[in-house]
């Protein structure tokens, strides 16, 4: 169920954010993501944990597929974090190389600082990860920059100090408004745009939530400023909805206005060269002398 939709350059892209497409595991449905993508030019997917969590996190044929990553995740101690670790980064890269074409050993993950996911050479696709409990949650786009972020909706917030955090005045304001019954929902929402939208421009926490804002129930979902003002332009499309009855999950795109393509095989984006030194597993290190 969606609500709360927000303006788009293309209403497709709407209607695309309006039903993320659940996936059960590494059999798909790849073909639904690949058409969401081809019509919407965007894709939200979300999960289970237990879905994507393998039997054996200590399996040989995790390196692989979690390439670098893999030190990472060898270096965790907490089971939990470990599980979503690896679940997770399994089904990040999953949607994207149904997309792109490729197997998922062939696709490095890498990070930004602030740490955002992007694909290695594969600057025609943005990707965005979130998880909360036990739903993992994927946007994928080939049309400018993404971010998604899910948050349980009866998650309390309300009368704990949230407000005035992660609110601006404006907000604050609109807020009181709200019936109470209605209000911590509308924060969670809140919550989410904001996590989405900072994904979305790279900043993740390091962009303060009290500089910029939402209406907490306009339909014609925007950025604000602090006092209210408009923010930011026809170029960023924004929406949440309603996952599994329990999540709230929003999306922030910015339309770079490159123009579209159907073209997001890996093989075709990307020339013969690149294509195979991305493929190829990195070369052994010959210690130097002295080494220890």
């Amino acid at each position: 169920m969606a609500i709360f939709p927000g303006p788009v350059v293309n209403p497709a892209t709407e209607r695309g954010f309006a039903r993320p497409v659940r996936v059960t595991g590494p059999e798909g449905p790849w073909d639904e993501v690949r058409e969401a993508v081809r019509v919407h030019g965007s894709v939200v997917v979300y999960a289970q944990l237990d879905d994507w969590l393998p039997d054996d996190l200590d399996a040989p044929w995790l390196r692989p597929v979690l390439g670098r990553d893999h030190a990472r995740f060898a270096a965790m101690t907490h089971q939990q974090i470990r599980s979503r670790f690896v679940a997770s980064r399994l089904l990040l890269k999953h949607v994207a190389c149904a997309v792109i074409e490729a197997s998922p050993q062939s696709v490095e993950l890498a990070y930004k600082p602030g740490g955002r996911p992007y694909l290695r050479g594969l600057d025609q696709i943005d990707i965005s990860l979130s998880h909360t409990e036990t739903l993992l949650l994927v946007g994928l786009t080939r049309r400018g920059w993404i971010g998604v972020d899910a948050e349980l909706s009866d998650r309390p917030m309300l009368g704990l100090g949230t407000e005035n955090q992660v609110c601006t005045p404006h907000e604050r304001h609109a807020l009181a408004q709200i019936a109470e019954e209605r209000r911590n929902g509308a924060l969670v929402r809140l919550w989410t745009l904001k996590e989405a939208y900072s994904k979305a421009i790279g900043q993740g926490m390091r962009f303060r939530f009290t500089e910029f804002g939402f209406g907490p129930e306009d339909r014609t979902v925007q950025v604000l400023r602090p006092d209210g003002a408009r923010g930011t332009g026809a170029e960023w499309t924004f929406h949440t909805c309603i996952v599994d009855r329990r999540y709230t999950v929003s999306v922030a795109l910015f339309d770079a206005g490159f123009g579209d393509t159907d073209d997001t095989a890996a093989a075709t984006m990307l020339d013969a060269g690149l294509v195979a030194a991305l493929a190829e597993p990195p070369a052994p290190q010959t210690p130097t002398r002295g080494a220890p």
